[in-house]
């Protein structure tokens, strides 16, 4: 498997640069860090190592070596790969362009005047609403680490807000493909890079998502690559479908016991900050965390959706216990592993965390009116308006058509 770079990328022959091989090796049954940093000469292809077949909190893992014809860049600072044409700073590569959060990031984008090229899968359906915003379509999959020097070329920043689906196993995209993706970034000379983390994912290593969330941000904190990390609390969006639909459907809700809060922030609003942050010099390098204005619990959310839609909710609320049983349950299977990998966000639900900051310090720094955040309040409202007006407007068509002459 060998992919050859463009010829301006090309360099000596006789120029090293530095391999970087990380390892995760359990210390009082923790993960810690570990770099080591081992001189190769340079080769004429780009090659991509295997990780081992698992990834848990106590095991060693050693990370994939890219090698490549380009030169790494030995500093963190920007590089000019000559000759060539100059790389606009405003060409923009979405990662990860058709989920919840990076198809706002490719709209704001779009409208900001920014040339944003979408990293998207191969798909049976393509992502066509992305072309007729005006943005450009390239195929490649994290999975498959020799598809990624093709969609970087001619790129000024990364925006990675990629992750695995549910049906995957979460360190095939999110650790394995984010390492090839940094990678390749690197040698290719990207100019910037942002990345999307979870808060907390420092506090919390049992968790297998954010620890190698917490991972990869020391991965491409370690890289040199001029960079930005951006840590979420939750998504305003997400509570569409989990609480909204089903309170108007009449169906039921599914709750949980713990006291966990959660400040949701519309996605829009975090694409506007985003860039900001893109335009802000004094943010390289820098690690952010965007909440929204209030911290919020599960049964406060769905007694404000009760209030909006009109009508009380079907709750079904599962005690935490039963999500911790069930994921000791599915660990005894190699085939649920993934399943019991997704549940340990049980263990974060019964630790009383709250993932929410203060936010004025960012405000300031980004130049950002808080009032120019939108509440969960407002969200769900104008929400419930438009669709409680449409389902009116449904009715009164439905009798209409009822009437026969």
């Amino acid at each position: 498997m060998a992919s050859t770079f463009p010829a301006q990328l090309a360099t000596s022959s006789r120029q090293n640069r530095r391999r970087r091989m990380i390892k995760l090796v359990p210390t009082g049954g923790s993960i810690s860090w570990r770099s080591n940093l081992v001189p190769e000469r340079l080769v004429s292809s780009l090659t991509f190592l295997s990780l081992p077949s698992s990834f848990s909190s106590g095991t060693s893992c050693i990370r994939p070596v890219v090698k490549c014809a380009g030169q790494v860049a030995a500093t963190s600072a920007a590089v000019n790969l000559a000759p060539g044409t100059p790389v606009r700073p405003t060409s923009i590569l979405v990662v990860g362009a058709t989920g919840t959060l990076g198809r706002q990031i490719v709209r704001r984008a779009l409208d900001e005047g920014y040339d944003v090229r979408c990293l998207v899968r191969p798909r049976p359906a393509p992502a066509d609403f992305l072309r007729d915003w005006g943005a450009t379509v390239v195929n490649a999959d994290l999975k498959k680490p020799e598809t990624i020097p093709a969609t970087l070329v001619g790129v000024h920043t990364v925006i990675d807000c990629a992750t695995g689906r549910p049906e995957e196993p979460i360190k095939t995209v999110d650790w394995e493909g984010k390492v090839a993706l940094i990678q390749c970034a690197k040698a290719m000379g990207i100019q910037k890079f942002i990345f999307f983390s979870i808060h907390n994912c420092d506090k919390h290593p049992e968790v297998p998502l954010m620890e190698i969330k917490y991972c990869t941000e020391k991965f491409l904190s370690d890289s040199g690559l001029n960079h930005t990390i951006i840590r979420l609390c939750g998504f305003m969006q997400g509570l569409i479908g989990q609480y909204a639909v089903p309170i108007l459907e009449e169906k039921s809700v599914w709750g949980t016991d713990a006291p966990t809060r959660i400040a949701y922030m519309d996605t829009q609003d975090i694409a506007r900050l985003t860039l900001i942050a893109l335009r802000n010099e004094k943010i390289n390098g820098k690690l952010l965390t965007f909440a929204g204005p209030r911290a919020w619990t599960t049964q406060e959310v769905i007694t404000l959706c009760e209030r909006l839609a009109g009508q009380d909710a079907n709750v079904t609320t599962v005690p935490v216990s039963i999500l911790r049983l069930t994921r000791q349950l599915t660990r005894l299977f190699e085939w649920t592993n993934d399943v019991a990998d997704r549940l340990a966000f049980s263990e974060v639900l019964t630790s009383d965390t709250v993932f929410s900051v203060p936010m004025g310090e960012t405000f300031n720094l980004l130049g950002v009116d808080p009032k120019d955040v939108v509440t969960l309040e407002k969200y769900l409202q104008d929400y419930f308006t438009n669709i409680l007006k449409k389902l009116k407007d449904l009715k009164a068509q439905s009798k209409q058509s009822d009437i026969y002459f």
